[in-house]
């Protein structure tokens, strides 16, 4: 374990307003993320070696951007481990390749979101290079400018000093796996069958998850899944955000755009997502190490622990 003499103590009010979070959080983390924080610091304490990789996969607007955030100031301050985040977005293509895998493979693939719009094996070795990570040795973490499209200059990512003891991987198809081909025959929305009618978009878009990505994903010691209730839930969420955005900065989402999007652009926009989301839905409460339930109401409900 990495020690400072005086690890910051963890103030939740302060991360509440820094994230800009309703005062109902104070709940949510003390019932939910304070215990998994816990958890986690047990499978630490339970596995001596390299930093512990804890995945953590949610649909959009599940969360995981939130709880990621907690789990890097909570478990510093608690037990001044050295915490390493780091988000699959931060790990998309340039937007020249994911233009160029448009003309070659299919159209859909300029937008980024789906497995083969990253370079996984940029994470791959992220990762691996943190584990290894020496005292006072340094290593500079990717980052990927969404309203640019691009990723950030390399000169300009953020480094961390190791040795490292956690390493946060978090993303909405973290740990998800590729599903048979006999299950990609149908269409399961308006954007596959206007668009993708073919199918080549969607065998390549899981030929990949099935490639790469996996040997991404076995990098995981654990996983949590945050479950939300059904992807209508994640439409809905979705478009609730677009309208908080708009209203708070006059404009809206992450694909660089200055107008935002309308809700039919965000009722289409989730549709790349929606073939994998579902499945994520019924396979990964299963699989995941922990699984943190979402009601309709957008508020964490239970917590389930693998033994």
């Amino acid at each position: 374990m990495s020690v400072s003499s005086h690890p910051a103590e963890f103030n939740l009010a302060s991360f509440i307003t820094k994230q800009q979070l309703p005062s109902t959080f104070a709940a949510t983390a003390v019932d939910y993320f304070l215990p998994l924080a816990e958890w986690v610091n047990r499978q630490i304490i339970a596995r001596p070696g390299p930093a512990f990789v804890l995945g953590i996969n949610g649909a959009q607007g599940a969360g995981k951007s939130t709880l990621a955030a907690f789990l890097a100031d909570y478990l510093p301050a608690q037990y001044a481990y050295t915490v390493a985040a780091v988000s699959i977005d931060d790990l998309y293509l340039p937007k020249a390749e994911r233009e160029a895998l448009a003309q070659a493979v299919h159209p859909l693939l300029a937008t980024r979101g789906v497995p083969g719009t990253h370079d996984p094996a940029l994470g791959q070795a992220t990762i691996k290079q943190l584990q290894a990570l020496g005292a006072g040795e340094s290593l500079r973490l990717p980052r990927f400018d969404k309203w640019q499209d691009d990723p950030v200059p390399a000169d300009q990512w953020p480094a961390v000093t190791g040795p490292v003891d956690i390493i946060l991987f978090e993303g909405w198809c973290v740990g998800s796996q590729p599903i048979s081909e006999q299950a990609l025959a149908e269409p399961v929305n308006e954007l596959e069958q206007t668009h993708d009618a073919s199918g080549a978009w969607r065998r390549f878009v899981n030929t990949q998850l099935g490639g790469d990505y996996q040997a991404l994903f076995a990098t995981l010691d654990a996983l949590v899944f945050m479950a939300v209730p059904d992807f209508d839930c994640v439409r809905r969420w979705r478009t609730e955000q677009e309208h908080k955005l708009r209203a708070a900065h006059g404009k809206g989402d992450d694909r660089g755009s200055a107008q935002g999007m309308n809700d039919d652009q965000v009722a289409e926009f989730v549709q790349y997502f929606e073939r994998i989301t579902r499945d994520n839905l019924a396979v990964l409460p299963r699989q995941a190490d922990v699984v943190l339930r979402l009601g309709q109401d957008h508020q964490l409900v239970s917590a389930d622990y693998r033994s």
